[in-house]
């Protein structure tokens, strides 16, 4: 099974950062977490679920253009936790926001989530003045 606790969001002015945190558990991390990419994705009202910031088990980053300069994201293998660092954050940045496995394609649009199935609850972001 797997499973993933995401958090840190709230209420931010537009300019403001955040840090999103996310924990991953389940039987198939056990001694295996720091062999899969990860991601973050979000999904705000209206819209479709999108990838913004994925990680390969190396440490290497990609992310979307929307985000590309705001956005870093981090992995703690020690710890099976993958970190989002959110600045200069905008309106547009409002979603719900979770993490999951990345099947690492050649773009971050064309990736998918490597579990769908498996969706944590996620956490809110909401940026406005």
């Amino acid at each position: 099974q797997v499973q993933f606790v995401e958090s840190g969001g709230g209420l931010v002015q537009p300019g403001g950062s955040l840090r999103l945190s996310c924990a991953a558990s389940g039987s198939i991390f056990r001694s295996m977490f720091s062999s899969y990419a990860m991601g973050w994705y979000r999904q705000a009202p209206g819209k479709q679920r999108e990838l913004v910031a994925r990680i390969t088990s190396g440490g290497r980053t990609n992310y979307a253009d929307s985000v590309k300069g705001r956005f870093t994201i981090s992995r703690d293998n020690a710890a099976n936790m993958v970190i989002l660092q959110m600045i200069s954050l905008k309106p547009e940045d409002t979603a719900v926001y979770y993490c999951n496995g990345v099947d690492w394609a050649s773009t971050v649009v064309a990736s998918r989530p490597l579990w769908d199935d498996y969706w944590g609850q996620g956490t809110q972001v909401t940026v406005s003045s």
